[in-house]
């Protein structure tokens, strides 16, 4: 796979590309979350396969993927994390099986051209972006082989820990902002805003049929907090230590599961 020159336009988050490995990739919280990640997309995706991810950030996932033999497609709405993810691809020499390409969630429909994938996967709230999901299940379907896998990994509707955290600091406002209908706007520092939707369960396997089964739900982030409370995993490393081995055991409990910061979802796309 050859790396495709990105196109140029206005994105939310570029504002966030300059510092997103320094504030989430590099920080122990968002290696904890990103580690439970990965040892699903290695069951997944074997090495041949052909996989589009949607919403690639810096190109994280799509180079750990590449290391095992998966050719990935790794697709982003801002121009500055493709220029990262690019980087990342170069440095690691993975130029022959990673390719990174400027295009949105809702544009993937333009992909219809290309070969089928054999899976599909999206990491930590890229989705929470996309406000039509039937719309981006249709498109995705047309894209996938039968049985194909895909992976989304959701910003759950429900996480104790912000709900405690800012409950403790009186903002119950933020303590509760998943559960607002239509969504929350998030706002960046230099200006530029993009709409969040938290979408329950039911939502997204709805969005979903009947073209993809839902066969697996996995937490993330149950006791380990989101990655905005960095500063109280490096000050508490011990107790870090054991919110890790509490999801560990965790993750795929009944009710439990559906507490963490983000939920990983594995939908099997139906025969036709």
């Amino acid at each position: 796979m050859s790396l495709t020159q990105p196109q140029v336009y206005a994105a939310p988050f570029d504002a966030l590309a300059d510092r997103y490995d320094e504030t989430f990739t590099h920080s122990k919280i968002g290696q904890a979350q990103r580690s439970s990640v990965w040892i699903e997309l290695a069951r997944a995706f074997r090495h041949g396969d052909s996989v589009l991810e949607i919403g690639c950030g810096t190109g994280v996932d799509a180079c750990f993927l590449g290391k095992g033999g998966v050719r990935v497609l790794a697709c982003d709405s801002s121009p500055e994390m493709i220029t990262r993810t690019t980087r990342r691809v170069k440095q690691e020499q993975l130029e022959g099986l990673v390719e990174a390409q400027v295009l949105t969630a809702e544009e993937i429909s333009s992909l219809s051209k290309h070969e089928p994938f054999n899976g599909a996967f999206s990491d930590f709230g890229a989705l929470n972006c996309v406000q039509h999901l039937d719309r981006l299940a249709a498109s995705l379907a047309r894209l996938l082989r039968p049985g194909a896998k895909v992976l989304l990994c959701y910003m759950g509707k429900v996480c104790l820990w912000e709900m405690v955290s800012y409950l403790a600091q009186a903002k119950p406002g933020k303590a509760f902002r998943r559960f607002r209908r239509g969504g929350v706007t998030a706002r960046f520092a230099d200006g530029a805003s993009v709409r969040v939707y938290y979408p329950s369960l039911g939502y997204i396997k709805g969005s979903f049929a009947p073209e993809f089964r839902l066969a697996s739900i996995k937490g993330v982030g149950i006791l380990v907090p989101p990655s905005y409370l960095e500063t109280w995993a490096r000050k508490f490393p011990r107790a870090f230590q054991s919110a890790m081995l509490g999801d560990s055991l965790l993750c795929r409990c009944p009710g439990i599961r559906l507490l963490g910061d983000h939920l990983l979802l594995e939908f099997e796309r139906a025969q036709p």
